[in-house]
């Protein structure tokens, strides 16, 4: 087996793995380098209908991708929509996603559904990409006790919507956010969270809810 051989078995092994990614966004990306390399391998060996066939495939990932990445920060593509703690809604998305919540959420539990909590759900379209969980602390503390992004979103940062792109915690009186205790592989450094002691904390005022 040759070099060129193995840069196309190496162009469509990348094909293949890029299918098995849960998350839309590195699954696009894997995929348009994976076409790009068999695009070479195959314009090389003059296999000109899988040239072809790859250039389609690498332009509408090229489409997606920038979609995606034009929409990531869009408060037109993601809504926030709050419900109750006790909502039956909220309880099967906390059931379905329950093992990779605990994962990411290791202290993570449950509320009754009376407890006194706020509960919101980031949804793009139609799917649930996101739930937000916080209760009320003294002087005006929102704690989070679950920020949970579904995995096909886990390249984006849909928490922003609640956290930044809305008044759902200044409205309520909350001048200050912590992060979830415990919280694995937190994304808060990259919505102008500061970090203090083991959590994260946003210092919210009026301007900062509608800071895009």
């Amino acid at each position: 087996m040759n070099w060129l051989e193995l840069v196309g078995w190496a162009g469509s092994a990348l094909l293949v793995w890029s299918l098995l990614q849960t998350r839309i966004l590195r699954l696009r990306a894997l995929n348009l380098v994976g076409c790009l390399i068999l695009i070479g391998y195959n314009a090389a060996v003059q296999v000109w209908p899988m040239v072809g066939l790859n250039v389609v495939l690498a332009v509408i990932n090229v489409w997606y991708l920038r979609k995606m990445l034009a929409t990531r920060h869009d408060d037109r593509a993601y809504q926030v929509v709050e419900v109750g703690v006790g909502d039956q809604f909220l309880a099967h998305t906390l059931r379905v996603h329950a093992a990779d919540i605990a994962r990411f959420n290791p202290d993570f539990r449950p509320p009754p559904a009376d407890a006194d909590r706020s509960a919101f759900l980031v949804v793009r379209d139609d799917e649930v990409v996101g739930v937000v969980l916080a209760h009320a602390e003294a002087d005006g503390i929102a704690q989070i006790d679950l920020d949970y992004v579904t995995r096909r979103f886990r390249d984006f940062t849909p928490g922003e919507f609640v956290y930044r792109r809305s008044s759902l915690f200044t409205d309520r009186g909350f001048r200050r956010v912590v992060s979830p205790p415990g919280m694995v592989a937190p994304y808060y450094h990259r919505l102008g969270f500061r970090p203090e002691g083991d959590a994260y904390v946003l210092d919210l005022t009026p301007a900062t809810a509608g800071r895009g």
